[in-house]
């Protein structure tokens, strides 16, 4: 690089551009001030003056003018002309770039569909209309520009002044939104999002309102959707959540039922003939017997009854309950019947669905205080494939039961179901009579349904499925409710019992029990100890609860099958806790059981075992 270039390579920006103006003769480039003194001077205008630059600068360049023009004010209005063009043009300019910002406005604005935006003016009065409001509202533009924006309200708020308001808010505070009902020009409506802007004019003042709306009637409704989902779900774990609490504390009052009324039978056997001490054993036993009808219906709400299944037809149970009704209701309250005539049989347990017509049919007359009728009626119904819903396809029985009394408010209705809960007086009702309703159906693999409006009376309707073409009586078992057995069914004499049982009250009052009956009794709390206790001694019976830590009853039923063929063993269970497929064939005796049915229970398996042992 030789040392032109290198001089070249130094030049800043500005420098270069000096020496291309210096450097042009035919020109005349100086810059004025701007009070129009020369302030640069190049070499053109050096040559078309005659002025070098050392005599010019600071000079006013009027001096190139003639003295008329000078006289006339001609270099002024150069200047001004100058002065205003340049502003001129930047005006221009600006108002170039301001109509193409409005115009990228205008277009962005129209092209939205999804949001109705436009203007009000400071009045509510529409200046402006996009193709989203025409779209969301129905209006072209020359319908609606120049009307009023309250058109869009409903009735009810335009009657309660909310257009104004929310332009007043707007004015206040900037900004209002809100969420209501919007009308469109077909009368229709729809849910909409409204956000009002306040916009100023330069000096402070309200210039008008921008509007933006959303149609947002799918998103409410999908959100309705999942918050009745969601709580639906809650209902439903709450109510899983109880029926597991209460199953459980049924089990466990069982046990506690068991050993009560054992030991008050047995007790009230050797009385001694005290009159007063027989009452009283027998008033103690009469209220552990109601207890044990609460526990049966804590069982039915947490859905782990004994059923015994089988057709049963609707109209007929209800013919045989007719005297049993009317007892219940008295005169003031009459019954209705409303029954298809082609109604198919349900796959049901006769006694569960008496005793549940029975709750559903008290629970209106007590809704009925003044009197009343109470409707009981039977449709057929059927869930086809693919049917939404919680029941599988199928034909279905519905069973309504439906009373003109008071009726319950949404609060109520939504814990109808719920154990334990009552708007009865203290002691007159436990609460269990909906929800042993609910938990029987649920067993059955039916539904139940309650609907109800205050003052408007209350229908509770229940799905039972239909039974099969085919069904025929679930192979008998043996029932809490077994009558005393007759000498004939007695066993021959007295055998040797195995009797297990991990709860030591329940094992000593079965023990005791056995013993009153004559036999001879070995005790295990495990199913582990009976198998010890089999493999050192003989015996004729193993009677073992079900519900045992490590291996229940049933487990051990199959582990004796194979080494001791031919053992009998009796099941004892407080509730209908086997699983599908569980201890089939083996004999179930329901706690809590009296001395008859404990008898008749040994009786109806063992005849044969007593009378070899003993004989």
């Amino acid at each position: 690089m030789d040392k032109d270039e290198r001089f070249q390579a130094a030049l800043s920006e500005e420098g270069r551009y000096r020496l291309l103006v210096d450097a042009i003769t035919d020109y005349a480039i100086y810059m004025l001030d701007p009070t129009g003194r020369v302030i640069s001077w190049n070499a053109g205008a050096t040559r078309l003056t005659g002025y070098v630059e050392e005599e010019i600068l600071g000079e006013h360049f009027s001096r190139f003018y003639t003295p008329e023009d000078v006289a006339n004010g001609a270099p002024e209005r150069a200047l001004t002309t100058a002065k205003n063009g340049r502003d001129l043009t930047e005006r221009r300019h600006a108002e170039s770039e301001l109509k193409h910002s409005e115009e990228e406005l205008r277009l962005l604005v129209q092209g939205v569909t999804d949001y109705a935006i436009y203007m009000l003016d400071p009045k509510g009065i529409i200046t402006n209309w996009n193709v989203g409001a025409e779209r969301i509202k129905g209006y072209k533009p020359h319908e609606i520009i120049g009307e009023h924006f309250s058109r869009f309200y409903t009735e009810e708020d335009r009657t309660k002044g909310l257009p104004a308001v929310s332009l007043s808010t707007a004015e206040r505070e900037g900004r209002f939104e809100s969420e209501g009902w919007r009308v469109r020009h077909d009368g229709t409506r729809f849910w909409a999002n409204a956000v009002i802007d306040a916009v100023h004019a330069p000096d402070g003042t309200i210039a008008g309102f921008a509007k933006v709306t959303r149609d947002i009637t799918e998103r409410r409704a999908a959100q309705k959707a999942l918050d009745q989902a969601r709580e639906a779900l809650f209902q439903s774990q709450k109510v899983e959540a109880i029926g597991q609490l209460t199953g459980g504390v049924a089990h466990d009052f069982n046990n506690l039922l068991m050993v009560i009324l054992g030991s008050l039978e047995l007790a009230l056997k050797r009385a001694g003939g005290n009159s007063q001490v027989s009452a009283l054993l027998d008033n103690a036993m009469q209220a552990a017997r109601r207890g044990v009808g609460l526990t049966k219906r804590m069982l039915a709400f947490a859905r782990r009854q004994d059923l015994e299944l089988q057709p049963v037809d609707i109209p007929d149970l209800v013919r045989g309950m007719t005297e049993l009704l009317q007892r219940s209701l008295g005169p003031s309250i009459s019954i209705e019947t409303r029954f298809a005539l082609a109604l198919p049989t349900v796959w049901a347990d006769a006694n569960q669905i008496e005793s549940a017509l029975l709750n559903l049919i008290v629970n209106a007359r007590d809704a009925m205080p003044d009197g009343g009728t109470i409707i009981i009626a039977a449709q057929p119904a059927t869930i086809a494939d693919g049917e939404p819903g919680p029941l599988a396809p199928g034909r279905y029985v519905r069973l309504a039961v439906t009373d003109t009394g008071e009726g319950m408010d949404a609060n109520t209705l939504a814990r109808a179901a719920e154990p334990f809960f009552t708007t009865k007086g203290v002691g007159k009702g436990t609460g269990l009579g909906l929800s042993m309703v609910h938990g029987l159906v649920e067993q059955l693999k039916g539904r139940m349904a309650i609907s109800s409006h205050k003052g408007q009376g209350t229908t509770v309707e229940v799905w039972l499925p239909a039974a099969p073409a085919t069904a025929a009586a679930r192979p008998s078992e043996v029932a809490s409710e077994a009558p005393e057995p007759t000498a004939a069914a007695r066993p021959a004499g007295p055998m040797r019992i195995l009797a297990v049982d991990d709860d030591a009250l329940v094992l000593m009052n079965t023990v005791s029990m056995l013993e009153e009956l004559g036999h001879q009794v070995v005790g295990a709390e495990s199913a582990a100890q009976a198998l010890e206790v089999l493999h050192r001694e003989m015996v004729a019976l193993v009677i073992t609860d079900q519900a045992m830590p490590g291996m229940t009853g049933a487990q051990l039923a199959d582990t004796i099958a194979p080494e001791w063929p031919g053992l009998p063993v009796l099941l004892v269970t407080g509730y209908a806790e086997l699983p599908d497929g569980v201890g089939v064939g083996i004999p179930i005796l329901s706690k809590p059981f009296s001395l008859h049915q404990l008898a008749a229970a040994i009786a109806a398996i063992a005849p044969a075992a007593a009378t070899d042992e003993t004989g």
